[in-house]
């Protein structure tokens, strides 16, 4: 989180809402301190995943959290929260729908605008998009729910449709495909920013985001890294239609 305050500095002519990420109290002190319109926190949906991240149990973690959004929403900021490996952990395996709707219950009742569900290793299918989903409306209905998906099985893009069709409001993107826990051995990146924005153009979903000028910046992004290509693959081919 070196810089973070820099970055934010830098952003004074924006026509988008600012999220900064925080994973506890000392990152929440100097989250508020900057000119951010919404704060993240991360919850945990196991523990085995907790531990190797933080090394605390999930319960602490999530205790941590909900006590981050009540002194986010008081600061008068949007305050989310990311449930953490909500499809599966790389210790534990398979996180059911139900448990996933108790942890976004008391995020809720903390005060959290937003669930995220995060597939933080890429195990995720269309299935299990929508059981989560559906077990966070119902436990949670009056908390905005979005969805953050990596391509580490090459399902990404189709949990995204999924998540759409469930009835999910946003969706989490990285330009360029970069992105990936250093905790889940083999994981992908997150899905790209372009490829999804490509995607959802063809099916006539408007995001005002233009594919194109995304797939340019993965490409600089890309050679900044040392790399000939992103994992993006919108780069690679002919706008299309043509023209």
């Amino acid at each position: 989180m070196e810089g973070a305050e820099e970055i934010c500095a830098a952003l004074t002519e924006r026509s988008f809402s600012s999220i900064g990420l925080v994973l506890n109290e000392r990152g929440l002190d100097r989250a508020l301190a900057c000119d951010l319109d919404e704060v993240n926190c991360v919850a945990y949906a196991s523990d085995g995943y907790a531990h190797k991240n933080t090394g605390a149990s999930a319960m602490d973690r999530n205790q941590e959290a909900a006590r981050l959004v009540e002194r986010i929403t008081a600061a008068g900021r949007r305050a989310s929260v990311t449930i953490s490996v909500a499809f599966g952990d790389p210790v534990e395996g398979e996180v059911s729908p139900a448990h996933v709707g108790r942890i976004s219950s008391a995020m809720a009742a903390a005060g959290a605008d937003e669930i995220a569900l995060g597939d933080t290793i890429g195990v995720a299918v269309p299935t299990s998009v929508r059981a989560a989903v559906d077990a966070v409306a119902d436990a949670a209905p009056n908390v905005a729910i979005r969805c953050h998906f990596h391509n580490t099985r090459n399902a990404g893009y189709a949990n995204a449709v999924a998540a759409l069709e469930a009835g999910v409001g946003a969706l989490d993107s990285a330009v360029g495909g970069y992105g990936g826990s250093p905790f889940s051995p083999g994981a992908g990146g997150n899905v790209a920013s372009e490829d999804l924005i490509g995607l959802l153009d063809r099916m006539q979903i408007e995001t005002g985001l233009d594919a194109m000028a995304l797939a340019a910046s993965g490409i600089w992004l890309a050679r900044q890294l040392g790399d000939d290509q992103p994992p993006a693959m919108l780069g690679r081919v002919p706008r299309w239609p043509p023209g």
